[in-house]
């Protein structure tokens, strides 16, 4: 998987880490020298405003994923992510994919979109556009706008509870590098969607992850679950598989109803997978539902995607396939019926 150029947002969760979808490798650049191997060096902490915005690292992701519903009922998942890759001497490139899962229609539609050259940030907080798709933030109130055929965002979103810092804060690769990982589990949306012409007012819950570092993409591939419960709790999990597909680092995040987290490691919770789904598009095979069980709290649930076909081919803008989408969450948590919603993103396969 990785190339000389860059990985993508759960490079972390491929290295050991977190959400991006699947990864992101750089432009093709013939003449583009390897980059180094990252050396140790000391990590301050995550410090806000400061670390929202852009970082002069090799790999750097804001990356989004909602849930999105309208006065008469009708539902829509989408993925907004910016990718901000940097190497030697180089302008800092950026790649962004946008996609939308429409669940009347029962379609899954996506662009990517790239640019090159360093963009002028704010005082504070982060503002970022790639092909006139935006997204901006400060201290958990963000905007996004995204338009591609048939459908466009605008979006505002808040929340007021603490990032959630996974592991940490950063999570450590040994010699592949480090990567700093925090996520804004639970942010509540306002604004429209465009589905075909028509523009629909919408509310809903987003996901934002935020990973920095110099790090390199390693392994074969990693899952990736984000949970949002109707109970008000979040769970955040990762599995990292190597070349031969045995996973070899699983962690997780449990959020709290009143926004306090604490950090899972692999042996406080299992996932099994209970069916496949073969594309049609690329031929790939990709696990499709799960089941999830953490022991404490004590929480078994049934992980199903909202529409099998939720594959991305962004092979001209990060040399990736993956596939990421929208999911239903039934089940229990300590010994009660329990529901919600979800993303999960699946690279390597």
């Amino acid at each position: 998987m990785p190339r000389a150029t860059i990985s993508r947002r759960r490079l972390l969760t491929m290295l050991g880490s977190a959400a991006f979808m699947a990864a992101c490798s750089g432009p093709p650049e013939p003449g583009l020298p390897l980059a180094p191997v990252p050396t140790p060096a000391a990590h301050p902490p995550v410090a806000f405003p400061r670390d929202e915005a852009p970082h002069n690292d090799l790999t750097e992701w804001w990356y989004y994923t909602g849930h999105l519903e309208s006065a008469d009922n009708r539902r829509w998942g989408f993925e907004l992510v910016t990718f901000q890759i940097q190497r030697a001497t180089l302008q800092p490139y950026y790649v962004a994919h946008f996609a939308v899962t429409d669940r009347q229609r029962g379609l899954f539609r996506y662009e990517d979109r790239q640019s090159q050259g360093a963009q002028a940030q704010p005082p504070e907080g982060f503002s970022l556009d790639v092909g006139g798709w935006r997204m901006a933030g400060l201290l958990g109130n963000d905007t996004l706008q995204a338009a591609m055929s048939a459908y466009g965002i605008d979006l505002r979103l808040s929340t007021r509870r603490p990032p959630v810092l996974h592991d940490g804060g950063l999570v450590t690769f040994g010699p592949a590098g480090d990567s700093y990982y925090y996520s804004r589990t639970r942010m509540e949306i306002a604004g429209s969607i465009d589905d075909h012409g028509e523009r629909v007012p919408v509310k809903g819950l987003a996901w934002f992850d935020k990973q920095w570092g110099n790090f390199l993409v390693m392994g074969g591939g990693w899952d990736w679950f984000s949970m949002q419960l109707d109970d008000g709790s979040d769970l955040m999990l990762n599995l990292i598989r190597n070349q031969a597909g045995q996973t070899t680092i699983a962690y997780g995040t449990y959020v709290a109803p009143d926004g306090t987290f604490k950090h899972l490691t692999g042996n406080q919770f299992e996932v099994s997978v209970l069916g496949t789904w073969a594309s049609p598009h690329t031929g790939i095979t990709y696990p499709s539902g799960w089941r999830a069980t953490v022991r404490e709290p004590a929480l078994d649930v049934r992980v199903a995607p909202v529409l099998s076909d939720q594959e991305l081919d962004a092979r001209t803008s990060t040399s990736m396939v993956y596939w990421e989408g929208a999911q239903t969450i039934v089940g229990t948590l300590n010994g009660q019926p329990i529901a919600g919603q979800g993303y999960v993103e699946l690279v390597g396969y």
